[in-house]
């Protein structure tokens, strides 16, 4: 399943300048198109009208999901283009680092003003775009999953998982002593954020608990300015690595499973399996998309009663169905097509509005002294390493191990699309949740108990 945002239609050498202009695609759409209805949405931004019910003026964007949805389509689209274009950076995930720091800097400078921001926030929170976009691929990912390779793969991800937190911890302590940091500052204020599991669910709790405690006399709002640099740049390593895996995969294929996990011993039938395409059914994609919406409701309603967080049992919940085959297998098919539909068309432009929402520029551009960044980056790179080297004993493919153990250094769901969206292993969504959510829940705990040890 290929997440391109351009696929420009072959032309002789003898077209016109104008044919190739008018047949150049951003996205699925003609060049021409897509300058008219950017021009429309872009300009709505600064058009001023009259609500008629108030006399009140306001902006012609809506902050409402039309509006935003507008908007990060617009961008997503046009910046995954520019990034899967440039040199070099295509080749490291640029489509989704474009996608998700470019609107981080133009909000920064301004260029992003408040109607596009209202915008941005109604879709991403109000609407809550996200935790929909994450329902769809778990559900339709794990649905359209072979029952034998999601059953091997839950049960033996776990490992490479604790090996690579193991080996990232002592080996991003030893780099910070040579830097001058202390381990406590390293382990507590720079590892933790990165394996935290992203901000909503690692960095915020962690701030709050430690603002209670007292650590380092500080507010919340001055630790969490203090640890979100380590998550982004962390973030960013791991976009790059999980890239690099990919080409790494596509030049020597014996080490990729090609969106596979566990070798199963029938590979070539599942790959070949994965790679047919069902005809599209739209009713059954209206299932699909119901199903991805329950399970996250019944997540959330077992939580509280379980203690465990919604998002892991709504992958629970969509896994327990497909092994005991509770949902019927034409309904499994809608769910699977509907997940196509989302991630080929709106990984973009939700990183776009996650870009927008939860990358602060400055505090990151701030943090990159060389020897944070050695830091952030020798920690990520040997959990990342760590994964390649244990799967060949699990019996599992090593680019896609290592791929799911970079998803631990991830800014929760949103780095989980950011990265597997670079090495186009969208697939892997549900493996990388656990890795994330679990992992980073597990982190958390063992910060705050640990940190009282310390004060």
């Amino acid at each position: 399943m290929g997440h391109s945002t351009v696929e420009e239609e072959k032309l002789p050498e003898s077209a016109s300048l104008f044919d190739k202009f008018v047949n150049y695609k951003i996205g699925a759409m003609p060049l021409p198109v897509y300058l008219i209805l950017a021009f429309v949405v872009i300009a709505s931004a600064y058009v001023q009208i009259k609500d008629h019910g108030t006399g009140k003026l306001s902006s012609a964007l809506p902050a409402d999901m039309i509006g935003g949805f507008a908007l990060i389509i617009v961008f997503g689209w046009l910046l995954g283009h520019i990034g899967g274009k440039i040199p070099v950076l295509k080749n490291i995930g640029g489509p989704a680092i474009m996608a998700l720091f470019v609107p981080s800097a133009l909000l920064a400078y301004g260029v992003f003003n408040p109607a596009m921001k209202n915008a941005t926030v109604a879709i991403m929170k109000t609407s809550n775009f996200l935790y929909f976009y994450i329902s769809c691929l778990v559900a339709g990912s794990l649905l359209g999953m072979n029952r034998k390779v999601l059953v091997q793969g839950f049960m033996r991800m776990f490992v490479p998982l604790m090996i690579g937190t193991i080996c990232a911890t002592v080996a991003g302590i030893g780099m910070g002593l040579l830097f001058g940091y202390s381990p406590y500052h390293t382990f507590f204020f720079i590892l933790i954020p990165i394996m935290g599991g992203g901000v909503g669910e690692g960095i915020l709790p962690l701030s709050m608990a430690y603002a209670e405690m007292g650590i380092l006399g500080k507010t919340q709002g001055e630790l969490i300015a203090l640890m979100i640099p380590a998550a982004l740049i962390g973030n960013v390593v791991a976009i790059i690595s999980a890239a690099s895996l990919k080409r790494l995969g596509d030049k020597h294929e014996q080490h990729s499973g090609k969106g596979l996990l566990v070798r199963s011993g029938d590979d070539n039938e599942l790959l070949k399996e994965m790679s047919t395409d069902k005809p599209i059914d739209l009713q059954l994609m209206g299932c699909g998309m119901l199903l991805a919406c329950s399970f996250w409701i019944l997540g959330r309603i077992l939580s509280p009663y379980v203690g465990i967080p919604g998002p892991i049992l709504m992958i629970l919940g969509a896994a327990a169905a497909k092994v005991l085959q509770i949902v019927p297998a034409r309904m499994e098919q809608g769910a699977y097509q509907m997940y196509k539909f989302v991630s080929s068309n709106l990984t973009f432009p939700l990183l776009a509005g996650l870009g927008v929402l939860y990358v602060p520029w400055h505090d990151l551009i701030s943090a990159f002294t060389f020897g944070y960044f050695c830091i952030c980056g020798i920690a990520v790179l040997t959990m990342v390493s760590s994964g390649w080297f244990v799967a060949k004993y699990l019996n599992m493919y090593p680019v896609e191990s290592a791929i799911v153990t970079a998803c631990h250094s991830g800014l929760g769901g949103t780095g989980d699309v950011a990265i597997l969206s670079a090495c186009d292993r969208m697939g892997l969504m549900p493996f990388a949740q656990i890795s994330t959510r679990i992992g980073g829940a597990s982190m958390i705990v063992f910060a705050v108990f640990s940190i009282k040890m310390f004060n």
